[in-house]
């Protein structure tokens, strides 16, 4: 009897527990829209067509609508449910230094794809890092794991591949905040590129969740990630053709653009001047103009950190920052290794 009392009082334990549980678990902030669905079969919708019915909605508005009359895209308002809390602060450093003038700078993860070498660069004093997705092999996985370790120390940046839907919403619902988008020819493509970067009403990002939005990124931040993240994002887009540097003024005028980068490898790639030469500053130059009488930054190599007017700067990869590391490090010890005249460490000045 006192066996069958005490599993009775175990199991209702048990039970209380695993309820418990359940709520904690159900209450638990995630970055996945999908995770919770209360009350399944149960939950009323009061506003809904009628089962089976068409109820007009095309034509006619539900009582108390802003939006009156036959539905237009066109002509729709757009609500007030995503704007941002009154008095709402910028929380992005990067955008709070560059909107004070200040010069930023990006460390770039060009090889690594481990967490540990990420954080130590991310911690090593950069603004922002520069994960290089359009020369290197890295792939999302990667870069998300990289970032959501230490998402709090460099503001996490990327140099995106190409200016599509899928390579910019990845990288955004990954969670960076710093946005640089190569080979920008056309108005059109600069367009494009802020369609995907924003959310509506100045873009066309899809609100889909991702690690972006959850407590240990974004999700905790003053007014809300979706509420705040267009106010915060940082869009560089890179000039680096001739047909670029032609239309760099209209470009840099797109709404949404925080900065050009001025190219300086590209540039001579496609100009086939190397800098220095009257015909590469002219093109520089062009950049230049274009950004300030745009009003918004312009951006190039950590080289060009003393030119006139750049305020913000992609600076050397992690495998780079060791070397110099290293360097400054060991000083006069640098490269006085012991000399063998025998095996894998053999040098032939040594015999």
């Amino acid at each position: 009897m006192k066996f069958l009392l005490l599993s009775v009082a175990l199991c209702g334990s048990l039970a209380a527990i695993s309820l418990t549980a359940s709520a904690q678990q159900t209450n638990t902030t995630t970055a996945d829209p999908y995770a919770n669905n209360p009350n399944p079969g149960a939950t009323v919708f009061p506003l809904a067509a009628p089962l089976g019915v068409n109820s007009g909605a095309v034509r006619s508005p539900l009582e108390g609508a802003t939006n009156t009359g036959r539905f237009s895209a066109d002509s729709w308002t757009y609500g007030n449910a995503y704007d941002a809390p009154a008095g709402s602060r910028i929380w992005n450093p990067v955008m709070a230094k560059l909107r004070g003038g200040g010069k930023v700078t990006g460390g770039t993860i060009f090889s690594a794809n481990d967490p540990s070498t990420y954080c130590a660069m991310a911690n090593a004093g950069y603004d922002f890092t520069w994960m290089e997705m359009q020369h290197s092999q890295h792939n999302w996985d990667e870069v998300s794991r990289m970032w959501r370790t230490c998402p709090h120390a460099a503001v996490p940046g990327v140099r995106v591949a190409y200016t599509d839907e899928r390579e910019i919403q990845h990288a955004l619902d990954a969670g960076a905040m710093v946005l640089v988008v190569p080979t920008i020819d056309t108005v059109e493509e600069a367009q494009e590129v802020v369609n995907w970067a924003y959310f509506p009403p100045l873009g066309r990002r899809s609100n889909g969740g991702g690690q972006a939005f959850s407590q240990e990124v974004w999700g905790g931040v003053p007014g809300g990630y979706r509420a705040t993240a267009n106010d915060n994002l940082v869009l560089v887009l890179m000039i680096e053709t001739m047909e670029g540097v032609e239309n760099a003024a209209q470009i840099a005028k797109v709404p949404g653009v925080d900065a050009i980068f001025a190219a300086s490898g590209d540039l001579g790639n496609f100009s086939g001047y190397r800098q220095g030469t009257p015909d590469y500053e002219r093109i520089i130059n062009i950049v230049h103009d274009a950004a300030i009488d745009a009003g918004i930054r312009l951006c190039g190599s950590l080289a060009w950190r003393d030119r006139p007017d750049f305020t913000c700067f992609q600076a050397g990869s992690e495998t780079a920052a060791i070397s110099r590391g290293v360097t400054q490090e060991l000083g006069e010890l640098k490269n006085t290794q012991g000399r063998v005249l025998e095996g894998p460490f053999a040098n032939d000045n040594a015999k």
